[in-house]
């Protein structure tokens, strides 16, 4: 095989934070962790690069050399997780035609939801992602249940979540939109909500000045004007955009593909297709972390193991009976726990079984009231 020198092999006999800094890559987020973890690939002869495009079993690689189109046959894994997805860190082979993606870096962090499919699999939306952008448009009444939930995955990825409330123009006043901010706010404890409009620019400089630092990921349901989003953050329609319905505010999916995108004013995005379904994907820290005054709440309960339903002593429905904590926000942890569980339980055998016997014990337990209830009636 032929080989070759790697161009980023002029800058290692610099400094490494120096190297990092001057690297052809830097723009696309290469650092000196990077670096030197791709040191043992750059001995064999290959290059690094920055996967900005997935389709198909090929994808589209920034590399010192040039943007490549490279072929992921060497990287296709049992395992759905360590797909080649947008925002990978990739050794290239630069020999050959078509040129081959070797092997992929470790992912600082993932963007992971459950798929359609019956089985237990995960898809990763965006790899190596800093901060997790949820659009949620103002054109339609705000849906806090998906917020939350969308903030579940953000948080158990390890990105930082940032709300942006899209369309504000859309608002008639400032109270109205100061109201919407606040039930927003509400889902999101210490997460910044934003509210930013791309038709006058509002908060876009904000929202500019946040994505500047490292990689971004725009995550929304159809219609959540993220194309739109993304070229205000540009400066220049690079991305397609469509009308939504004016009887639901829904949108077709405009962009189809992840896309991997360099800002002008520092930073990446990563602009993905409208999200019809978002099921959750072993995310038990990122829900605690969304609801975590009832996570806090929870440590006061007189019974470790509280269910937060009936028990005596419990200082969640303690909260909900003195309006401390709304009855929604402890019926959307509920659901978000069921179906994370249920997920988990996919793929773990014991966590089956003991589904299987809470189940059998609460069905005992049921059929046992009912029981004595009968026996009362029919002494009385």
């Amino acid at each position: 095989m032929r080989r070759v020198t790697p161009l980023s092999s002029s800058f290692l006999s610099s400094s490494p934070s120096t190297s990092a800094a001057l690297h052809p890559l830097s723009r696309y987020g290469w650092d000196e962790r990077w670096e030197a973890e791709f040191l043992p690939y750059a001995e064999q002869g290959l290059l690094p690069g920055r996967v900005v495009r997935v389709d198909r079993g090929l994808c589209d690689v920034v590399t010192p050399a040039g943007t490549v189109r490279a072929d992921t046959e060497y990287v296709v894994p049992r395992d759905p997780m360590r797909v080649v997805c947008t925002g990978d860190w990739a050794a290239v082979d630069p020999a050959g035609d078509p040129q081959f993606v070797r092997t992929l870096l470790p992912r600082r962090t993932a963007f992971v939801r459950s798929t359609s499919s019956k089985r237990s699999e995960g898809q990763v939306l965006a790899a190596n992602v800093d901060h997790a952008i949820i659009a949620v448009p103002l054109s339609v009444e705000l849906d806090l249940g998906r917020i939350e939930r969308f903030l579940a995955l953000a948080w158990e990825s390890g990105a930082e979540p940032l709300i942006v409330l899209s369309k504000a123009d859309l608002v008639p006043d400032a109270t109205g939109l100061s109201y919407l901010v606040a039930d927003a706010e509400s889902a999101a404890p210490g997460v910044q909500v934003l509210p930013v409009s791309s038709a006058t620019g509002e908060g876009i400089d904000v929202l500019a000045a946040i994505v500047a630092g490292g990689t971004s990921v725009l995550l929304g349901v159809s219609g959540a004007g993220k194309s739109t989003l993304a070229n205000a953050l540009i400066g220049a329609d690079v991305m397609e955009v469509q009308a939504i319905r004016d009887v639901d505010g829904k949108g077709r999916h405009t962009t189809t593909t992840r896309n991997l995108l360099v800002l002008p004013g520092g930073g990446v995005l990563i602009d993905t297709p409208g999200l019809r379904g978002v099921g959750l994907w072993d995310a038990s820290s990122g829900v605690g972390q969304v609801f975590s005054e009832i996570d806090a709440l929870a440590g006061e309960c007189r019974f470790h193991d509280c269910a937060h339903e009936a028990e005596p002593g419990c200082a969640v429905l303690a909260a909900i009976e003195d309006g401390s904590l709304p009855v929604r926000r402890l019926e959307s942890y509920r659901k978000l726990l069921r179906e994370n569980q249920r997920i988990i339980a996919k793929t773990d055998a014991r966590l089956r079984a003991e589904i299987r016997r809470d189940w059998k014990m609460k069905g005992a337990e049921g059929r046992a009231n009912m029981e004595a209830k009968r026996g009362r009636t029919r002494r009385s």
